[in-house]
This record gives structure tokens, C-alpha cells and sequence, in this order.
């Protein structure tokens, strides 16, 4: 699940939920229902993979 990958660099960076809405302009409330399974844009996966410093790779899943 994508919202696990980005949780894992969220713990790994030590920035919340609140922090990261703060870094991409994303509301929270928008990062939450992220975390219960909706899929996020394009858009805002370049904004939290930025605001993360971390390539969109690394939110990719492999099969």
C-alpha cells in the first residue's frame, strides 16, 4: 500500500502528518484519507516526494 511506503519515510525523516501538510500544502485531512486508502494525485505525490527530499521512486511499488 502506498500510504505505508510514505509513513515509513515519514517515521524515518521523523515528520508528522501535520508537519508534512505543512511542507506540501496538502490539507491533513487530505493526508489522512490518504492513510485509510485513498489514492493520492500525481500532483501530490510530486509535493510529498519533495517536501520529503526523496525520489517519486521510492514510493513505487515493485512486483
Amino acid at each position: 500500500m502506498l500510504w505505508k511506503m510514505i509513513e515509513k519515510e515519514l517515521k524515518k525523516q521523523g515528520i508528522s502528518i501535520l508537519k508534512l501538510s505543512k511542507l506540501t500544502g496538502i490539507p491533513d485531512t487530505t493526508l489522512h484519507n490518504y492513510k485509510n486508502g485513498s489514492e493520492p494525485s500525481f500532483k501530490n505525490m510530486e509535493r510529498i516526494a519533495d517536501a520529503l527530499d526523496v525520489s517519486l521512486d521510492v514510493f513505487r511499488e515493485r512486483r
